[in-house]
């Protein structure tokens, strides 16, 4: 089911931190997306998804936060024409095109910052939700990481490196 009315991708302010924290703090406590601490707390996870080197987006549907995006750069120095960006989506509103908007409006948002390339280092390959929306947006995957992240249902799997040009 897609969002009616669409969803509004902005740039997050300070005060939607607390509408960020409850679906970042399940998606990283359930460890199976992301290589962070599944037990991270909200000082640390506000550290590492706020950061001011970083441009962070939020999805707004319904009248509130739904899903945030956040765009750095991959590598510094001559590399540093090489984005990245990680993504959330509250898991209430899985599958009705959050991710998709956030997706988009990052890659034009990196191109417009000047970015050439997008990669992802960590894309767990048994996130089949995720490495299907990138491959349908034009990444591809570079090579995978044989039992890189453990999963808590599934074990050691692999972890996709996935790129694009911008």
């Amino acid at each position: 089911m897609i969002l009616d009315p669409p969803v509004l991708i902005r740039p997050a302010a300070e005060a939607d931190w607390p509408q960020i924290w409850p679906f970042l703090w399940l998606i990283v406590a359930a460890g199976e997306t992301y290589t962070v601490d599944r037990d991270i707390d909200e000082e640390t996870a506000r550290a590492w998804w706020m950061r001011p080197d970083a441009r962070v987006f939020v999805a707004v549907a319904q009248g509130r936060v739904v899903g945030s995006a956040k765009l750095t750069r991959n590598f510094d120095g001559p590399a540093s024409s090489v984005a990245n960006a990680s993504f959330l989506v509250d898991p209430g509103f899985a599958g009705r095109g959050v991710g998709r908007a956030l997706g988009e409006h990052v890659l034009v948002a990196a191109k417009e910052a000047g970015f050439r390339a997008m990669q992802f280092n960590a894309v767990v390959e048994t996130n089949v939700t995720a490495v299907t929306l990138w491959l349908g947006l034009g990444f591809q995957i570079l090579a995978t990481i044989p039992d890189a992240f453990d999963h808590p249902k599934h074990g050691p799997v692999g972890l996709h490196v996935m790129y694009r040009k911008l």
